[in-house]
């Protein structure tokens, strides 16, 4: 879990720089990645297709060992390693690629329970294809990484860790 040799103990997410930040004990930056966040803003409703707010942790890890650019549907492995011959043959699937870290909300009635739970609108940090730009807000809610720098994320931290997204 050290990058640097440093241990990563939390992991900040700005939307309005569309950024991820990995954070030491001390809260100082480690790395900090480009994002790509909900199209619509932030907002916690279910069927809102915005990024939700608040405090949350890691509620799983998905993909560990996998092959980059491995296609995932609901959580699980299709087999297919994503291509741009497999985008063209599906052109409107929401990619998610690498790996996933599934947040859950840790605010009653901002993040968590009815009608705002991030665990139940199936939240994640996840990969994207690299045809996707970074830096813009694009997705239906979820937090799109490059492959490579999610792996990189996935490897440094844990189920459990916080997330703040701001």
């Amino acid at each position: 879990m050290s990058h640097h040799n440093r241990t990563v103990c939390s992991i900040d997410v700005s939307l309005d720089d569309q950024s991820l930040a990995l954070l030491d004990e001390k809260g100082r930056v480690i790395e900090r990645y480009a994002i790509s966040t909900g199209l619509n803003g932030a907002g916690e409703r279910d069927g809102s297709g915005c990024t939700p707010r608040g405090r949350h942790y890691i509620r799983a890890m998905i993909g560990a060992g996998l092959p980059a650019n491995t296609v995932f549907r609901a959580r699980r492995p299709t087999g297919e390693v994503y291509s741009p011959d497999l985008a063209t043959n599906h052109p409107n699937r929401d990619w998610i690629l690498s790996r996933i870290l599934w947040l859950c909300g840790l605010e009653s009635g901002k993040n968590r329970g009815s009608g705002v739970d991030t665990f139940r609108r199936f939240i994640y940090i996840h990969g994207t294809p690299d045809t996707e730009p970074m830096g813009l807000a694009l997705s239906h809610g979820c937090i799109r990484m490059r492959n490579s720098d999610v792996i990189e994320v996935f490897d440094c931290v844990c189920a459990g860790m916080p997330v703040t997204i701001r």
